[in-house]
């Protein structure tokens, strides 16, 4: 599990039913890249979409959803090919504002850019001013999710300004960092979704194909995602405490694609 919602404070028959399930159905811009040119097109995907999150593990493919988002660096393009030809779309998870022990790339990371712990095993803080340091890393993560095939990555923490770092972040540092982010993505015909950070949405939703969002309806926050919505863009969103019955009603009229997870975000799933 990665969150960062308070964090420190804290086929084609088979995807057209799912789509008519979802209600706002789909295009051909719904379904994974056929081989050829068109494979390079950023996926732009449309609100409502019903996905799963899962972080813990190994996909396990039995979500009859659209869109998965599963770890980079733990599943592999095996695992991306076989829920491509189950007709799914799939988003990688790559953490960008944290450094973190378990990963196999830790060491590419200088000691001056590693902040305070951030609450999570084995994860510090990085140090977003320092882009030309950071940008090479980064750029061989995204180039990891684009050959194995994935069409969109999920960047995680990128609203370090507002929490306690060990640096002095200012929201335009995390301007700056997102917008540099989203760049590499698109460079690599990835679509990217904005993970939280509701602050600077106005500022970004033309960045990003999507947002990615943990507990706006327990925070009372989920009008705030409105711009993308209303941009034709999904916003995949999760709760993990409040109840379906409490949050799908908003969610439905907002136009988001909710369900209700366990904070471990592992195959479990109650969708709106």
């Amino acid at each position: 599990m990665r969150r960062t919602r308070r964090r420190g404070r804290a086929l084609a028959a088979s995807l057209t039913a799912l789509c008519v399930a979802v209600v706002t159905g789909c295009s051909g811009a719904d379904r994974p890249p056929a081989p050829g040119p068109s494979a390079a097109a950023v996926w732009q995907p449309r609100p409502g979409l019903a996905w799963q999150w899962q972080l813990d593990g190994k996909v396990d493919p039995s979500a009859d959803v659209p869109v998965y988002d599963i770890d980079g660096f733990e599943n592999d393009a095996a695992d991306v090919d076989r829920l491509h030809r189950a007709g799914r779309r799939v988003i990688c998870y790559v953490n960008v504002g944290a450094w973190e022990s378990f990963r196999p790339d830790r060491n590419a990371f200088p000691r001056a850019v590693l902040g305070e712990p951030n609450g999570w095993r084995g994860e510090r803080w990085l140090d977003i001013r320092r882009i030309s340091v950071l940008r090479p890393i980064m750029e061989r993560r995204f180039d990891m999710c684009r050959d194995k095939g994935f069409d969109a990555v999920e960047p995680d923490l990128v609203e370090g300004y507002a929490d306690e770092t060990g640096f002095p972040l200012t929201s335009r540092d995390q301007l700056a960092y997102n917008r540099m982010i989203a760049g590499i993505a698109h460079e690599r015909g990835l679509a990217v979704g904005l993970k939280n950070d509701l602050p600077q949405i106005p500022q970004l939703v033309d960045d990003f194909d999507f947002a990615v969002n943990e507990q706006c309806a327990e925070y009372g926050e989920c009008a705030r995602l409105t711009p993308f919505v209303e941009a034709g863009k999904a916003v995949f969103h999760v709760e993990y405490s409040e109840p379906t019955r409490g949050f799908c009603p908003e969610s439905r009229r907002l136009g988001l694609s909710s369900m209700l997870k366990r904070p471990e975000l592992g195959v479990w799933r109650e969708a709106c």
